[in-house]
């Protein structure tokens, strides 16, 4: 039994992931984590300093702020930790990497496994097209996503950029700028609207033809089921940096 500690337990993804664990006999939630007001079966906690329940992994879908209270926690327990929370700073995201030489810790901008797919087949797309395709990235979320682009386009973009060998720049707004379109450039345009729970499009423009690789969610359990995948299959993990990557590769 994996015991997890939810970080942003009464956020909308917490409240979706604590349904998910009470279906579910290989793991319970141990104690919470939120600055907010909420009701819940387990232990909630304002900050990880505060935490007396002994825990296997951390799950956080909170605030980038959460971050340096997570790790010093995770470190000096030791205990493990998967980190979904969009938004992190190349800093941030650094610190992660440095704490992973100590703990087990998995990082991903989204935790479905159907978009971890489409970032590979993206990579493969761009070898077999460069230099003879355009490509953009289009994202839509619901109206109360604070960051843009997503943390989603951005991993796309990144298994793009990778599989290149000339790498391209982003840009992100051409509107304050009037002049062609770059051979060497990836554009990503971020849509905000309605209830819209996560679609994001990889556009490949070549010469009369278009090639599009697309991901749609219709809910927002498909990232709770992800996250607790990567709970369980982090739990007794040696200490290391893992992703979605490695989770596929074990199925």
């Amino acid at each position: 039994m994996t015991k997890i500690i939810l970080s942003g337990c009464f956020g909308k993804m917490g409240r979706v992931i604590t349904d998910c664990v009470s279906r579910r006999g290989d793991c319970t939630i141990a104690a919470g984590v939120d600055i907010g007001e909420g009701e819940a079966e387990y232990p909630v906690y304002k900050s990880f300093a505060e935490i007396q329940e002994d825990a296997d992994v951390i799950i956080d879908f909170s605030h980038p702020s959460v971050l340096d209270g997570l790790l010093d926690y995770a470190l000096a327990k030791p205990c493990a930790a998967v980190v979904a929370t969009t938004g992190l700073s190349d800093e941030q995201i650094e610190k992660l990497k440095a704490a992973s030489e100590k703990i087990p810790l998995f990082f991903s901008a989204n935790m479905s496994i159907g978009v971890s797919l489409i970032s590979e087949l993206a990579a493969k797309a761009a070898r077999v097209l460069e230099g003879s395709f355009d490509i953009e990235i289009v994202e839509m979320h619901h109206n109360q996503k604070i960051d843009a682009p997503s943390g989603t386009a951005l991993m796309l973009a990144d298994s793009v950029s990778e599989a290149l060998q000339e790498k391209p720049h982003y840009v992100f707004d051409r509107h304050s700028r009037r002049a062609k379109r770059a051979k060497n450039e990836i554009g990503i345009h971020a849509v905000r609207g309605g209830t819209i729970v996560g679609e994001h499009e990889i556009i490949f423009a070549g010469l009369d033809e278009i090639i599009k690789i697309s991901h749609s969610a219709r809910s927002k359990e498909l990232f709770a089921v992800g996250a607790v995948n990567a709970a369980l299959f982090l739990n007794g993990k040696p200490a290391g940096f893992y992703s979605m990557k490695e989770l596929i590769a074990e199925k």
